[in-house]
C-alpha cells in the first residue's frame, strides 16, 4: 500500500508548497484538494495553469495525486444547491486527468441544509435515497466516458453510513466509475475491541472488490476523532484485513496536525512492514 495523506493538512497556497511538505514528512501520494491552490475546494472553473500547476508540483517534488477532493452536499435538500455541486464537480473531473489522477472523492451528503458533516433524521428517509441515486447517476454520466472514478465514502452523518448501504449503492447503479474510500473511523463512534474488529472486517470483506482508497483517521475511547495512532482503531487488524482482501492501492491519513504528519508517517509505516 502506498501510504499518502491530504495535501490540506499543510499550510500554503501553491501546490509545490504542499506537495513537497507532505513529501518530507514521509508520504509517497497526497489526497488533493483545491484549497492548496490558493482556490475554492469546489471552483467554479479551473484555468489551464492552475491545471498545469498541480502536474508540475506532482513531476517535481514525485509526489502522487492520489485522488482530487470533489465533495459537496449531494442529498442538500434545495435542489439549487445540488445543480451547483455538481456543475463544480464536472468541473474537477474534466481536469483530473491533466493534473494527474484517475479519482475525484465525495461525500453522499445529509438533509442538514447548514453542515455536510451533521447527520438529518430524514437523512433515511426513501426521498433522501431516491436524490442520492438521481444525484450520483448523473456524477457517473459524466465520470464514465472520463475513465474517472468517484470514491464514495461512507459517513456516520452522511446518507451512505454504512458498508451495507453503499454495497446496495454500488449494487443498484452498476456504474463502473464507482468505487469506494473507507474509513474505519468512519464506522463506528464507540465499540468494544472485538466488535470494532468484527465490523471492520465485514466492512472491508462486503466491499472489497470496490475499495478504491483506504483512509486512516482514528476515534478516542469517548467516540471523538483522533490522530491516527493515538485512538481506538486497531489498524493492525483493518490493514491486514484489506491486505488479506486482495487491496494494494493508497492508504490516506488526515484529521491531523502537520506536526503530527511525519510521526503518523512513521506508524503507519511500521504497521504495514509489520504486516
Amino acid at each position: 500500500m502506498r501510504l499518502g495523506i491530504f495535501a490540506k493538512t499543510f499550510a500554503g497556497s501553491d501546490p509545490g508548497t504542499v506537495l513537497a511538505a507532505s513529501k518530507a514528512a514521509g508520504f509517497a501520494c497526497v489526497q488533493y484538494n483545491m484549497a492548496c491552490s490558493g482556490l475554492a475546494a469546489m471552483p467554479d472553473a479551473l484555468s489551464a495553469q492552475d491545471v498545469a500547476a498541480v502536474s508540475a508540483a506532482r513531476g517535481a517534488s514525485g509526489v502522487a495525486i492520489a485522488a482530487v477532493s470533489g465533495t459537496y452536499n449531494m442529498i442538500h435538500p434545495d435542489p439549487a444547491m445540488r445543480a451547483k455541486g455538481l456543475a463544480r464537480l464536472e468541473v474537477l473531473l474534466r481536469h483530473a486527468a491533466a493534473m494527474g489522477t484517475g479519482m475525484v472523492t465525495l461525500c453522499t451528503g445529509t438533509r442538514d441544509a447548514t453542515d455536510q458533516w451533521r447527520h438529518h433524521p430524514d437523512n433515511g428517509s426513501a426521498q433522501a435515497w431516491t436524490d442520492l441515486l438521481a444525484e450520483l447517476g448523473k456524477a457517473c454520466a459524466v465520470a464514465e466516458p472520463l475513465g474517472i472514478k468517484l470514491g464514495i465514502e461512507p459517513e456516520l452523518a452522511n446518507v451512505v453510513d454504512t458498508a451495507p448501504r453503499a454495497r446496495l449503492l454500488l449494487d443498484i447503479l452498476q456504474s463502473p466509475a464507482l468505487g469506494i474510500v473507507l474509513d474505519p473511523a468512519n464506522l463506528f463512534e464507540v465499540a468494544t475491541l472485538a466488535e470494532q474488529r468484527d465490523l471492520l472486517s465485514r466492512s472491508v470483506d462486503l466491499l472489497a472488490d470496490r475499495i478504491a482508497i483506504a483512509h486512516a483517521k482514528d476515534r478516542d475511547a469517548s467516540g471523538r476523532f483522533a490522530t491516527a495512532g493515538k485512538g481506538v482503531v486497531d489498524f493492525p487488524h483493518f490493514l491486514g484485513r484489506l491486505r488479506a482482501a486482495g487491496f494494494d492501492g493508497d492508504l490516506v491519513t488526515h484529521g491531523l496536525a502537520a506536526a503530527e504528519a511525519a510521526g503518523v508517517a512513521r506508524y503507519l509505516s511500521g504497521v504495514l512492514a509489520d504486516l
